[in-house]
């Protein structure tokens, strides 16, 4: 992590893997670090801590080309990002973004017709567990008898459970991405055995009970909200995950739980968070300074955590090669030019070329899709910016790696879940104050009164929702609770491989579990029609 999460690089995955070894031959690491060592002092639990956080950024221990773990068997170690695999089955399937690469396994994310053997879903599953895997060790290693055992005191013994209690959140964050994709994945804890052991599947709705009990049991031992380290999870994100987790609930489970949502954005909300002031500021390169808006990031840096996914991605594949606009934006060797928007996203805004809403942060192209491997087609999205909010461009080794943090949870967020579950009929709040938090979103996007309202429907959260969190992984998952994703009744450019828009079938709601997986683990039960 950049910035005062200090990420230790130099930390070995190996330190992962101890407790799986056996004492059989008495065989000792190449690096002669044991978990002994490693978990001696709380210095040791820190920095594989810094590992678990480091899962969600880095894909690299020895350069930005070389991932330091097979994901889904792709060399390209920057496709494997957890943001840039995630943002792409968010994204790429919805009106948000098109992506102008002639690659087969992209374009089936816009014609929503991906198969079990699509590669990039298989990178997201993979990671995904992945980043279980490496929780699991951390929890595994820090329970109270381990912890008696290496003769911890009480002082260090009690950060030490905050640690824990951070990597249990990870854990929990991870499985909700997994819930949500791919509805029944496997389910490995702390508690299974290591080695040849053969995941069980779980179902969705039982995944969901997990989530939320795993958050109410950590809530207590995170740190007070605003009060951990940056890039750190406190109980704010806690509450900012629960608040999510039971906006969708009735996706998930059947059963709504808009009062539970109610409950847990509030207690965001009235936790010590504010909005900036300026919009745009959220996704430049120093939006870790006095941020008070985002609750947790994961934190990218051009000199530390090299990675071309993650904020990297989002920047250099949104620009092209122009010059000036590269250097305006904070990667002056040029970028990739790939994403876009449809015309659906711009239209959002109204007059998204007169700047009335400043969140209509849009570059050049032509607004509609003719031809979706056709560059210029399509409005270029400028939201994430590599230049400073002063005006600078940070250290870049090659002029295109980005240092902007990207925000997981953030305040405006929480207004936006707060005002839905009220106009959906949970119980707590008001509309009185569902329409404050709306206005006081409007009011920063517009800078003045000019866009205030005093009237808001369900479905004016879901277009809010698009202008405030558009290219931040929100859109399947909204699309999919408002029952818009698949069907005919709301299209947009090139859904289904047809230019105008086309319905297709429910089953694309989840995706499917990696057709390898399915023949490795014979408890896997692959999802309908896959």
């Amino acid at each position: 992590m950049k910035k005062y999460f200090h990420l230790y690089t130099t930390v070995l995955a190996v330190a992962l893997l101890l407790s799986s070894c056996h004492k059989d031959l008495d065989l000792q690491p190449v690096n002669a670090n044991t978990s002994e060592k490693q978990y001696s002092t709380l210095e040791g639990y820190k920095q594989v801590l810094a590992k678990v956080y480091g899962a969600y950024s880095l894909v690299s221990s020895s350069g930005v080309g070389n991932s330091d773990v097979n994901i889904a068997g792709i060399t390209d170690a920057g496709t494997t990002d957890f943001i840039r695999s995630w943002w792409n089955l968010q994204e790429l399937t919805t009106d948000e973004a098109i992506c102008a690469w002639n690659d087969a396994v992209l374009l089936s994310f816009h014609n929503i017709n991906w198969t079990s053997g699509n590669v990039f879903i298989n990178a997201t599953y993979a990671r995904s567990l992945y980043q279980v895997t490496v929780a699991n060790e951390f929890i595994r290693e820090s329970t109270d008898e381990k912890l008696a055992a290496r003769g911890y005191k009480e002082a260090d013994a009690a950060t030490i459970r905050q640690f824990r209690a951070e990597a249990r959140f990870l854990r929990a964050f991870q499985y909700w991405v997994l819930m949500d994709l791919f509805g029944n994945p496997p389910f490995v804890t702390e508690d299974d055995p290591i080695g040849k052991y053969i995941p069980k599947q779980i179902k969705r709705a039982d995944l969901f009970t997990y989530v939320e009990t795993e958050l109410k049991a950590i809530e207590n031992e995170l740190a007070a909200p605003r009060q951990n380290e940056y890039g750190r999870a406190d109980r704010g994100a806690a509450w900012a995950l629960l608040a999510r987790l039971y906006l969708n609930a009735k996706v998930y489970t059947g059963t709504d739980r808009y009062t539970d949502a109610i409950v847990y954005s509030g207690k965001v909300i009235e936790n010590g968070y504010a909005l900036k002031s300026n919009y745009k500021t959220l996704f430049m390169s120093d939006n870790d300074k006095n941020n008070t808006e985002v609750i947790l990031p994961i934190a990218y840096d051009a000199t530390n955590s090299q990675n071309y996914g993650g904020t990297t991605f989002l920047i250099c594949s949104a620009h092209g090669t122009n010059p000036a606009d590269n250097q305006a934006f904070g990667i002056p060797s040029g970028g990739w030019l790939g994403n876009r928007s449809t015309k659906n996203l711009p239209l959002a805004f109204g007059d998204y070329s007169g700047n009335a809403d400043k969140r209509a942060l849009f570059g050049p192209g032509n607004l509609e899709v003719n031809d979706v491997v056709v560059f210029n087609d399509g409005l270029g999205v400028y939201k994430f910016n590599n230049i400073s909010s002063t005006g600078t461009t940070p250290p870049s080794p090659n002029g295109v790696l980005c240092s902007v943090d990207f925000p997981l949870f953030r305040l405006a967020e929480m207004y936006l879940v707060y005002t839905e579950s009220v106009l959906r009929g949970g119980t707590g709040g008001t509309q009185a104050k569902a329409i404050e938090y709306i206005n006081l979103l409007r009011a920063r996007a517009y800078g003045n009164n000019s866009g205030q309202v005093s009237t808001f429907t369900v479905n004016d959260v879901l277009n809010e929702r698009m202008r405030e969190l558009y290219w931040e992984g929100f859109r399947r998952t909204d699309l999919i609770r408002y029952g818009q994703f698949t069907g005919s009744s709301y299209l947009w450019p090139w859904k289904g491989g047809v230019k105008n828009g086309v319905g297709v079938d429910a089953h694309f709601a989840l995706f499917p579990i990696p057709a390898a997986e399915i023949i490795a683990n014979p408890n896997l039960v692959q999802n309908p029609n896959y």
